[in-house]
């Protein structure tokens, strides 16, 4: 049984015939009659008198109409709230962003929401990757701001910008001479690493490679603590682009660009492919928009609204 027999009998019993009933349905007849007659197979159930003119309903045939007719109405008013969700701006919003992209977007989307959405309340949480993952899934998030490549039919990725990785390099490495880190020669026995899910290192592939044994890995840093490490320890480590506008001066005497190749990461946004809330999801896009430099957006994100 589907909505469409449902709208074929209501039909029939509308317009009296089936010619006219499939005529208002842009259907055959024949396409008309042969899911009538399937419907009535199923229900085991004889719907329409078809010697009489016009058409009549049956008794049952009578019973089946009214609760098709409700079912429908139903049906409708669903579409109606799905709508009505897809396009709302206000609500909650339960989301995650990963630890190493957390500090350079959460407090200026808390700031930008709370200005031009009154009616939207976020509550955001930083998680590792699989923590993210796990919830999505089970509906306990809506949506995740991550950089982890990773594939999961579960889930839609819209890509929202691209940063780069710079050096930060202690004043006692060879490397502070030099105007650029050489991807290809640099001494990774001196790179200061951080582990798992907030891996630099998974991040960015260019520089996860056998090589990479000897790093020394912190396991539950964050940016400025690699950064506190390579200061007393010496060495080098590497930051993301959108960190170097919250260093002081003396510490941006310390960056250096990463070239041969030039490493990166793509940040995106993940959500559910059962979610609906188009209209949030553009919101959130909007925030991007206004919080990263253009040159870092993703071209699509710039040009075209998203469709879910």
């Amino acid at each position: 049984m589907t909505l469409q027999q449902l709208e074929y009998i209501v039909a029939v019993d509308n317009y009296g015939t089936f010619l006219s009933a499939a005529e208002s349905l842009g259907v055959t007849q024949s396409t008309l009659s042969t899911l009538v007659q399937k419907l009535e197979c199923e229900l085991d159930v004889v719907i329409f008198d078809r010697n009489s003119r016009p058409v009549r309903p049956t008794a049952i045939g009578s019973k089946v109409l009214a609760q098709a007719r409700s079912v429908l109405f139903n049906a409708r008013q669903l579409e109606e709230i799905v709508k009505s969700e897809r396009n709302s701006d206000e609500g909650e919003i339960r989301m995650s962003i990963s630890p190493t992209i957390a500090p350079y977007i959460t407090p200026k989307l808390f700031k930008y929401i709370n200005d031009k959405y009154h009616n939207i309340s976020i509550r955001a949480f930083e998680m590792s990757r699989d923590e993210i993952v796990s919830k999505l899934k089970l509906a306990e998030i809506d949506m995740a701001i991550m950089s982890y490549p990773f594939c999961d039919s579960d889930l839609l990725e819209i890509p929202l910008y691209k940063e780069r990785f710079f050096a930060y390099v202690s004043p006692s490495s060879p490397l502070y001479a030099q105007e650029n880190v050489d991807m290809q020669t640099m001494p990774r026995e001196t790179l200061w690493g951080l582990k798992e899910e907030i891996s630099l290192q998974r991040q960015v592939p260019e520089i996860c490679d056998k090589d990479l044994d000897h790093v020394t890995i912190y396991e539950a840093g964050n940016i400025p603590t690699m950064m506190m490490l390579v200061d007393a320890n010496g060495g080098f480590t590497a930051i993301p682009e959108l960190h170097i506008d919250l260093l002081r001066d003396g510490h941006r005497q310390n960056i250096r660009p990463f070239v041969n190749p030039v490493p990166h990461r793509d940040v995106s946004l993940f959500v559910r492919k059962d979610y609906v809330r188009e209209r949030i999801i553009n919101i959130m896009a909007e925030v991007i928009k206004h919080i990263i430099p253009e040159k870092m957006i993703d071209q699509r994100l710039l040009k075209y609204s998203i469709h879910l």
